[in-house]
């Protein structure tokens, strides 16, 4: 599900160099005739290879980790990854042990399980929208079609929010506008530039 994230990264225009595993995950989706709204995904996963951590460079304008806990990245990679980072971080994990000082996107379930929540976490909550430091910034009211892949197109607008206003408040009602267009559409879905010029008017 990276991804995702990359290519709507790709469709703001944004320049992302991508590192990820190469072992490949099989993902098989049913899907209900009626509704035309998924019910259920199966994946088949293989075991995947560590990555093999290297500084990384600081020329980039952010760092963006989507992590969905399947051995590629380690509890101690993600920290070092973090920490290593002169410019600001962007962190969507299901690990229940996250760093300080990058703002880290979790649902409610990931919320409930962190064991180390920090100030910078940003909580989507469905359709009532995202909190940050106890303030809620409401949904987009929509549509629901499907759910898939919401949270890595939410990711990626908040990503290029930040970039382009420096303040993650500003940043997140972007993201909700990204997530609301998503779920809008059958499976993942890379927001098209009217999407875009609609969610940054």
């Amino acid at each position: 599900m990276a991804w995702n994230v990359f290519n709507n990264l790709n469709a703001f225009g944004i320049e992302v160099d991508m590192i990820t595993q190469e072992e490949e995950i099989i993902k098989t989706r049913y899907i209900d005739k009626k509704s035309n709204q998924q019910i259920l995904r199966v994946d088949e996963e293989y075991e995947v290879e560590e990555l093999k951590f290297e500084k990384p460079e600081d020329n980039y304008d952010a760092l963006v980790i989507s992590d969905y806990n399947k051995g590629f990245i380690t509890q101690e990679a993600l920290f070092e990854i973090v920490y290593s980072f002169q410019g600001p971080v962007f962190v969507d994990t299901k690990k229940q042990e996250i760093p300080h000082g990058c703002f880290t996107k979790v649902n409610d379930i990931e919320y409930e399980n962190l064991k180390t929540p920090t100030d910078n976490l940003i909580i989507t909550r469905g359709g009532k929208g995202a909190e940050y430091q106890g303030k809620l910034y409401p949904a987009e009211k929509v549509n629901v079609f499907d759910v898939a892949g919401a949270g890595d197109t939410f990711l990626a607008a908040l990503v290029v929010g930040y970039i382009q206003t420096k303040s993650i408040e500003t940043a997140i009602p972007y993201a909700n506008k990204a997530a609301a267009i998503a779920v809008s559409h059958a499976g993942t879905y890379v927001l098209t530039k009217e999407d875009i010029n609609e969610i940054l008017c």
